[in-house]
């Protein structure tokens, strides 16, 4: 008893501390994330010039407080005279829009996919986990390479191939936790009052795994940004027009020696949105974690 007396104010404080902790990830991820929101949104009105108008006068030209830099492009210029603020402003949009279709659409498949498969269990169980399981023995990249290689580069195709990698592992956590849900007193409840199957996952179960499944995104958000600029710098991204992160990363290696600043600022920004994400989905797990309730 007296043991019991003394762990338990030390698991409050660890307690404390870890929600803490999750508190100030989620506001560094939100201090991250949402300016490269906002930019993204009002890019039409923050980039000063068109992201795609060539200037080959002012090809490479550096940052305005760098010598030889101008104020007419305060981030420089790239190979083709092309404003690199404006192209990491629009850059963003791409992004932002490719990781958040992407992450919607697994999300829908994937939970819906892990409701059923957990609820249900039986051969519909065992066919999405044979499935989930033959996927999976495939690298995500690889595969993405020759589907993007056969079906062709644009935002459309990037958005079906991340759906395609990523709805396996909403399916699987939301399957465990339903398994796990469906078992207790309150569901068992629920069907002697004689509720039906969509009432209870809609009502019953699915609020019960929502924590997860936020937790979840924030995570797939980050890993789906990654894979775009990924396919962007190998050459099977977006369309060669389309400002994108991971192109302007690929159009910059051949002038690493000579223009630090054209893969510098793709590169951080890059780093600050996946961080951002990252840094959210670790808060909201620290947050949420029913072990810590």
């Amino acid at each position: 008893m007296a043991d019991l007396a003394i762990r338990l104010p030390a698991a409050a404080a660890r307690t404390r501390r870890v929600r803490k902790a999750g508190r100030l990830q989620i506001t560094i991820g939100l201090v991250l994330v949402v300016p490269i929101v906002i930019v993204a949104i009002a890019a039409p009105w923050l980039a000063p010039h068109d992201p795609n108008a060539i200037d080959l006068l002012h090809r490479l030209a550096p940052p305005a407080w760098s010598a030889g830099g101008t104020g007419d492009h305060v981030l420089g210029t790239d190979h083709l005279g092309r404003d690199i603020l404006s192209r990491v402003i629009y850059g963003a949009r791409v992004s932002l829009v490719v990781g958040g279709l992407a992450v919607l659409g697994a999300g829908l498949i994937g939970v819906t996919i892990g409701l059923l498969a957990g609820y249900f269990r039986g051969v519909f169980d065992a066919i999405v986990t044979m499935i989930a399981e033959i996927q999976q023995s495939f690298p995500f990249l690889a595969l993405a390479i020759v589907v993007v290689a056969a079906i062709g580069r644009g935002v459309t195709n990037i958005v079906a191939v991340l759906i395609v990698g990523g709805w396996i592992l909403f399916a699987r956590v939301v399957r465990g936790e339903t398994m796990s849900i469906s078992r207790r007193q309150f569901v068992d409840g629920a069907r002697a009052l004689g509720a039906g199957h969509t009432r209870i996952l809609l009502r019953h179960i699915l609020p019960n795994v929502r924590s997860s499944i936020i937790v979840i995104t924030t995570f797939n958000f980050a890993w789906f940004i990654i894979s775009e600029a990924s396919l962007s710098f190998l050459g099977l991204g977006v369309d060669p027009n389309t400002p994108s992160w991971g192109q302007m990363l690929s159009d910059s290696r051949n002038y690493l020696a000579l223009a630090w600043w054209y893969p510098a600022f793709p590169g951080i920004a890059l780093v600050a949105l996946v961080l951002g994400a990252n840094m959210l989905g670790d808060g909201l797990q620290d947050r949420w974690d029913p072990y810590l309730k």
